[in-house]
């Protein structure tokens, strides 16, 4: 069984009802079991800044399934749920990333594990601190350490998710 943080953006529609029923879907997967979902956040959007902000989240989650097919699931997640990919960094119905999966190193032409950007993110790092405050980064680093130095980027708290 493996240990996956999963991150979700949103920035289209109702952004807060597309991260919940993304998280929905994932938890009535068979080989999925959502374990923790940090509280909902609001961020600017980054490289391309011409959109609406994002609702983020992030979420810990065990799995049988190997890198391929978890990333299989959450596509198929992302398309049933009418994701577009017009182009890199655009808006977004919903955005489902494998951030962490175990300690593997990933580098493939379709997945990148860890997330290549996720040290960058303060979207990505807030929510992470919520949830596993104690999780050790690639870099040896914990995710409020991070957040620490992402204090730029402007990311504002919601609500938890029921």
């Amino acid at each position: 069984m493996a240990t996956v943080f999963l991150g979700f953006g949103s920035n289209q529609g109702d952004r807060e009802a597309s991260i919940r029923e993304a998280l929905n879907r994932l938890a009535q997967h068979p080989d999925i079991r959502l374990q923790r979902v940090s509280s909902l956040y609001e961020c600017e959007p980054l490289g391309v800044t011409d959109q609406p902000d994002f609702i983020n989240a992030a979420a810990l989650i065990e799995t049988p399934l190997d890198p391929l097919d978890l990333l299989r699931a959450v596509l198929g997640i992302e398309n049933e749920m009418g994701r577009v990919r017009n182009f890199h960094w655009g808006p977004r119905v919903i955005d489902i990333d494998i951030l962490l999966y175990d300690h593997a190193v990933i580098d493939t032409p379709g997945l990148s594990v860890p997330h290549p950007r996720m040290m960058e993110r303060a979207f990505v790092m807030a929510p992470l601190a919520e949830i596993a405050p104690d999780l050790v980064l690639p870099d040896g680093r914990k995710p409020q350490d991070v957040l620490e130095e992402l204090k730029d980027q402007r990311v504002r708290k919601l609500v938890e998710v029921a």
